[in-house]
């Protein structure tokens, strides 16, 4: 019998890996991925030791060609994606003047064109099965640009776009697509060792926990169509907004 598959664009060490755990605790093979495979070891590992199951792949987002075998291979060798998360960020700082148009375009394919492919392939193979959720995590730049950002904002602005305009299409084919906005610093190696003085508010809950925007996660992948969400947004309670 073919196994489900929960697919995982950028399943870092944060998010990513811990929405890959999620789904991996309820039965789902974790078919996470990032540039380079090896650096995956120690999430496979993880997910393994708590009982799941969890393939690496080694795959260039931003590559149609990459993404497209990729999605082929899992459904040929694996099994049906019930679920595609693409968790790819990006966030780079840059002034405007000294934004460069390789930087701009580099930005851009990381953080949307990649989930354009990614959102493009998981709807050609879940809409003949009439089901599946395909989820996009957005930031604040979703919603607003701010200094030095512009890159980063396009980007996420378009990415919420190409989810906006999937969900309304995709909708009546059985297949739910979400965004969510992540608002707020996010419990991770590199805000502790950037950020140390807005790290120790994770001691009264003052950043965001992976874990629980995973739950997040899964939590939408089981609405009942009857009631969809299809933006969500996350931050801490002490979050200004």
């Amino acid at each position: 019998m073919a196994e489900k598959v929960a697919l995982v664009i950028g399943a870092g060490d944060a998010t990513g890996g811990a929405i890959a755990r999620r789904f991996a605790r309820e039965g789902y093979v974790a078919c996470v991925t990032r540039r380079h495979a090896d650096k995956l070891a120690p999430l496979v590992a993880r997910i393994e030791q708590e009982g799941g199951r969890a393939r690496a792949f080694g795959t260039d987002a931003r590559k149609e060609d990459e993404t497209v075998a990729m999605v082929d291979q899992i459904e040929r060798e694996i099994g049906p994606i019930e679920v595609a998360v693409f968790n790819i960020g990006a966030n780079v700082r840059f002034p405007i003047r000294e934004t460069t148009a390789r930087v701009f375009s580099k930005v851009w394919e990381m953080a949307c064109f990649s989930g354009f492919l990614m959102g493009r392939e998981a709807a050609r193979v879940m809409v003949p099965r009439g089901q599946g959720t395909i989820l996009f995590t957005g930031a604040t730049a979703s919603i607003r640009g701010r200094d030095g950002y512009s890159a980063f904002a396009a980007a996420k602005h378009g990415l919420r776009a190409v989810a906006q305009s999937m969900a309304r299409e995709l909708g009546p084919a059985g297949i739910h697509v979400a965004h969510t906005i992540i608002d707020g610093a996010i419990d991770t190696a590199w805000i502790r060792k950037n950020f140390p003085e807005r790290y120790k508010l994770k001691q009264s809950d003052g950043i965001l926990n992976p874990d629980h925007i995973a739950e997040a996660y899964w939590q939408i992948h089981r609405q009942p169509r009857s009631a969809w969400t299809h933006e969500m947004d996350l931050r801490p309670w002490m979050e200004p907004f």
